[in-house]
């Protein structure tokens, strides 16, 4: 039976990913709170406004904008939070994104921090600004909000007014505190707008312009969000937790409640440790917010390089190489197919074929792909049939980022006499489950291939929702994207989103049978580059109401 949640109480950012095709634009705003009072007064404000977790009886009844709201822990500070709940957050929250750079990668871990005192140079300013010592906290971010919202006309790209009126409605809240709150610019290294842009990458076909499940790069993204316990109606949950969940006993089952949400029971049966009083925790969590920079030409060129030589070494041509080294970087076929299902790139057109994706009718062939991403089918797979990489490189990013059932100790590795990998039915997410995140953002900056390049602006805004900061999106940051020694890749990065400085190799192994060699692409570069972020604390709408009303009892 399905744990019940009160999905009034919980965020409703926390429980939905909104997505492309629901909410394809979004806005992220941050603030500073310079008096505590108009501080709480904002928050009591905006709280009244809060899209929460309830679910919506009809497609119609969504609301045409959401309203989601984060604090910084010093933000908590700001508002009055009593010290005895600070006490009780995570340090890892306490410190904030920028001091924990060291762990999660984001600048050079070869350099002593005085010998790189510039290390955030390419940062957006508002992040540069952020913390900064002797600033006396008058730039920090202390509350993060989005909007995200709904198409106007099918066809075009281009919001419902709703957005705007919702961004009036913040600019006059900010107005009327008479300066205890204002609005940090941001977006671009100059700091030139009120809020950070994002919104689905749009193609145009002919006067009709579609969003796309795309990032700047062209791979599908966003497909297989894991499936929590609550999270979705028991008449779903079922099919939702399929390659979304955990596998248990031969069968896919919802990761527990705990892992995502504070004041429920985790992965290991116990509560995870929150912040005093139990009800100011309780259905809150943690979200780590990060602008991601995406280096276009660079990828375009390495790829390019890149696939000359595989094209070469494979003898196909350079269309087919191309295509299949970006899947073996990725674990998916661009159009977001895994790479356990359909391993070859003769065996992908055929499926392309059958599924009708190339259907001539725009509208329709993006309706056929995004009917595929959605279904079990896309997620459905796992890695013990696959221990030498054959079908998905051990470093592949999506093996990285989830690696299923691939770290089970009782998964035999290697090949029988035969040449096959063999099966390993019994294996399960034992080491898995506990590092899973909810991932929720959308890509940033026009996309133009003919003028994007890397000092143009673009990325992903990537928030990332767990229980623990710490277990969950640091470590699989620092110990699965920045190194690879868990999947027998020595201190190779992972090839899509991890650091290139100084390890710029990825490694595709070959199926003997197939009488080709392995090859190891050896030009990488950094791809993606972070340009900011910080931690917030997403709390429950009961907590909102006592930070509002300054009534935080820790007693």
């Amino acid at each position: 039976m399905a744990r019940s949640l009160n999905l009034h109480d919980i965020q409703g950012n926390v429980v939905r990913a909104y997505g492309r095709f629901s909410f394809p634009f979004a806005r992220y705003f941050f603030f500073n709170i310079s008096e505590a009072k108009a501080g709480r007064r904002f928050v009591d404000e905006v709280r009244q406004n809060v899209t929460t977790a309830a679910r919506w009886p009809e497609q119609a009844d969504k609301p045409q904008c959401t309203v989601n709201i984060g604090f910084t822990f010093f933000g908590l500070y700001q508002l009055e939070v009593p010290a005895r709940t600070l006490k009780g957050m995570p340090h890892e929250f306490a410190e904030g994104m920028k001091d924990r750079a060291f762990v999660l990668g984001d600048r050079d871990v070869t350099k002593v921090a005085q010998d790189d005192p510039n290390w955030d140079e390419h940062w957006d300013q508002i992040w540069k600004d952020n913390r900064k010592p002797g600033t006396g906290g008058a730039h920090d971010v202390h509350i993060w909000i989005s909007l995200n919202a709904q198409l106007e006309t099918p066809g075009k790209d281009t919001p419902v007014s709703a957005l705007e009126e919702r961004t009036q409605w913040l600019r006059d809240l900010c107005e009327a505190s008479n300066g205890g709150v204002r609005l940090l610019a941001t977006q671009g290294q100059d700091g030139n707008a009120e809020y950070q842009a994002a919104s689905a990458v749009f193609e145009q076909h002919g006067d009709i312009s579609l969003p796309t499940p795309k990032e700047h790069f062209g791979f599908a993204d966003g497909i297989g969000d894991p499936v929590f316990d609550g999270q979705l109606p028991e008449t779903k949950a079922k099919d939702g937790a399929i390659g979304r969940g955990k596998f248990v006993d031969g069968k896919w089952v919802p990761i527990a409640t705990g892992e995502f949400l504070l004041g429920h029971p985790d992965e290991s049966q116990e509560l995870p440790p929150s912040a005093m009083p139990p009800e100011f925790s309780q259905n809150g969590t943690f979200m780590a917010y990060r602008k991601l920079h995406e280096n276009v030409s660079s990828f375009r060129d390495v790829m390019a390089q890149e696939a000359a030589r595989f094209a070469n070494v494979m003898q196909i041509s350079e269309g087919e190489a191309d295509a299949t080294l970006r899947a073996k970087m990725c674990g998916r076929w661009a159009d977001g197919v895994p790479l356990a299902h359909k391993p070859t790139y003769e065996e992908w057109q055929k499926f392309r074929a059958e599924k009708d994706f190339d259907n001539k009718d725009p509208i329709k062939a993006l309706e056929l792909q995004m009917s595929y991403l959605r279904s079990p089918d896309a997620s459905n797979f796992r890695y013990a049939d696959d221990m030498p990489g054959f079908k998905v490189p051990g470093g592949a990013h999506i093996r990285r980022m989830n690696t299923r059932d691939y770290l089970d100790p009782l998964n035999k590795g290697g090949v029988d006499g035969d040449g096959k990998p063999y099966p390993n039915d019994g294996a399960s997410h034992a080491l898995n489950k506990r590092r899973r995140v909810l991932r929720r953002g959308l890509p940033y900056g026009a996309s133009d291939p003919t003028q994007n390049d890397d000092t143009t602006e673009q990325g992903v805004v990537m928030m990332v929702i767990g229980a623990s900061l710490f277990r969950q999106f640091e470590f699989v940051q620092q110990q699965w994207v920045q190194y690879g020694l868990d999947f027998h890749q020595g201190n190779n990065t992972c090839p899509m989103v991890g650091e290139h400085r100084h390890h710029q190799r990825h490694t595709i192994p070959s199926d003997p049978q197939t009488g080709k060699p392995p090859y190891v692409m050896s030009k990488l570069k950094t791809f993606v580059e972070c340009r900011g972020g910080d931690y917030f604390f997403i709390p429950s709408m009961t907590a909102l109401r006592m930070i509002a009303i300054g009534n935080v009892d820790p007693t």
